[in-house]
């Protein structure tokens, strides 16, 4: 699929590019140059990857399990975006520069938290280089053996979420199929 392996690591970069362009805040920087530029860069970024990500999460999962699927990428949602805040948080509290005065103290901080927050986006570009990205690139030189043309999604192009879900859906009918089979016992 071109978006994942193309579209969405370039995003990302932009997104990242935008993060450590606006890191670089002072309190003596001009609005348009040091705040609004990066903040459209961002915005481009986040929305070209943010709703196709979502859309992915539940791509390819049975419609009996489709109302599971969008809970469980929204909790991730709430819990990254979470965790992530209680981070940068951390780091402007503890980002100390001793003798600042109260303006350029402040600015010291902003810089330092988004400076953590563009360490964070170059940790995700990296892990969807590494575990969606590669795994596609090594799925497609893969042998294609075994493969019927029934299914939905042709083996080579299953990515590592793809894998987890897959097994999350057989689990879930063996599950299914074991209180059935106790159920007809009682």
């Amino acid at each position: 699929m071109t978006y994942t392996r193309v579209i969405f690591p370039q995003a990302l970069t932009v997104t990242l590019i935008g993060m450590a362009w606006l890191n670089r805040l002072s309190a003596d920087s001009s609005y348009l140059t040091a705040i609004a530029l990066p903040m459209v860069l961002i915005g481009a970024g986040q929305g070209a990857t943010l709703s196709p990500l979502t859309a992915a999460g539940i791509a390819g999962v049975a419609p009996d399990d489709a109302g599971a699927a969008s809970g469980l990428v929204n909790v991730a949602h709430q819990l990254g975006g979470s965790l992530g805040l209680g981070i940068l948080v951390t780091v402007f509290a503890a980002a100390d520069a001793g003798t600042l005065d109260a303006r350029h103290l402040l600015a010291h901080r902003v810089a330092t938290s988004l400076t953590a927050g563009t360490a964070l986006l170059a940790l995700a570009l990296v892990l969807v280089v590494a575990l969606i990205v590669r795994v596609r690139e090594t799925a497609n030189v893969a042998d294609d053996a075994g493969y019927d043309g029934r299914s939905a999604a042709h083996p080579r192009e299953l990515s590592a979420l793809d894998t987890l879900k897959r097994q999350w859906a057989r689990n879930r009918k063996a599950d299914h199929a074991g209180s059935a089979h106790s159920a007809t016992q009682t």
